[in-house]
């Protein structure tokens, strides 16, 4: 397979981003293919369905992921309808708009940057699903109210191109202050905030570790000639020097590196990239009943199924995070080459809701304008 090939291979399995994705997208399947019937025709009637409201890198059929959640079908009954609202930020503001009249009963890949827009938009029926307990306490403690139920989480960090530096013997930058430095400038590729959720991550990432001094961070930024794009995509495979561009420092994922090796052709044995812990970011992926669903009953069935192993031990492989559910094993061939920072930056939900346009603002007119 040439790289080329192997990049499509990776895009297709990490989707638009690991954890919501930058471009809008919809339409509705079964968990088994395109939704052509109402429900799938059982003995003794009809099977009731749910409709499972997700983003863009949610993967609609072929998959172990799509498995687990016929598997949920044949315990209870239950179809499960899969209708893509887009990318995270997309998928909120739609069900912001339609609250109380939702487009579906449960809504899955709301992460930590726009979960307090959906709980203050009455977005979420609260409910405390079943198998909580084995759910770690840092993450229950996003959701005191029970408005979301968290279901994994990942980090967006700087990744770079091992090679690279290697071939001429540089380290790649120690943490984010120095990727302001000269010797990395024309180095680094990033997404724009406004349209893309790891590059929004990055900036909350700055605004943890600099404080009020962010912005001055992306000042220098832009004097060491930081190369800004629209979306992960085009960062990743346009930009990113392993896969042909040429800059080799980029804003990708703590589980981009092991997808490198699992869809690698030829296999490798080792990955090519690397993320830099110290400059990861923590995403945490929520799930939660929409209020105003007429199958609220199904619905908290579905979110139940949600964090159990069942479907957790599918995380890992498909969308490239970290089940919240600590029962759950982690496959061999992720764990080797992903890391999950042991310190990642992070910032409260209720921060996030109150700075996050003004930031984008602020952002766009140090770095863009």
């Amino acid at each position: 397979m040439t790289r080329a090939l192997a990049a499509v291979a990776l895009l297709v399995a990490l989707g638009l981003s690991a954890c919501g994705g930058d471009d809008d997208a919809g339409s509705a399947t079964t968990a088994s293919g395109p939704a052509t019937t109402p429900a799938t025709a059982v003995a003794g009637g009809e099977r009731d369905t749910v409709t499972l409201l997700t983003y863009d890198s949610f993967p609609e059929s072929g998959t172990s992921l799509n498995d687990a959640l016929a598997a949920f079908t044949d315990e209870t009954g239950t179809a499960v309808e899969l209708v893509v609202g887009g990318d995270v930020g997309t998928m909120v503001s739609k069900a912001v708009l339609t609250a109380g009249n939702p487009e579906g009963d449960v809504i899955f890949g709301i992460d930590n940057s726009f979960l307090s827009r959906a709980v203050d938009g009455g977005v979420l029926e609260p409910y405390a699903a079943q198998g909580l307990d084995r759910v770690p306490a840092e993450l229950q403690q996003l959701v005191p109210g029970h408005e979301a139920t968290p279901v994994d989480y990942g980090d967006v960090c700087v990744n770079y191109d091992i090679d690279w530096f290697r071939r001429r013997g540089l380290e790649p930058p120690a943490d984010l202050a120095a990727l302001a430095e000269p010797a990395y400038r024309d180095l680094l590729v990033v997404e724009n905030p406004a349209t893309s959720s790891p590059g929004l991550a990055f900036v909350l990432a700055s605004i943890a570790a600099f404080g009020e001094g962010w912005t001055d961070w992306w000042a220098d930024l832009r004097e060491n000639d930081v190369a800004v794009v629209d979306s992960w995509t085009s960062a990743y495979y346009e930009e990113f020097s392993w896969a042909g561009g040429e800059r080799p420092l980029v804003v990708s994922y703590g589980s981009s590196p092991p997808a490198e090796v699992i869809f690698a052709d030829p296999p490798v044995d080792e990955a090519p990239t690397a993320a830099i812990e110290s400059t990861c970011f923590r995403q945490v992926e929520f799930a939660g009943v929409l209020a105003g669903t007429d199958a609220p009953e199904e619905a908290r069935r579905l979110v139940d199924f949600l964090v159990s192993e069942r479907f957790q031990s599918e995380l890992a492989l498909n969308l490239f995070v970290y089940p919240a559910n600590r029962d759950v094993a982690l496959p061999e061939e992720f764990t080797d080459d992903a890391i999950v920072a042991e310190d990642p930056y992070e910032l409260d939900p209720e921060e996030i809701a109150a700075g996050r346009e003004g930031w984008i603002e602020t952002w766009t007119d140090v770095v863009l304008r």
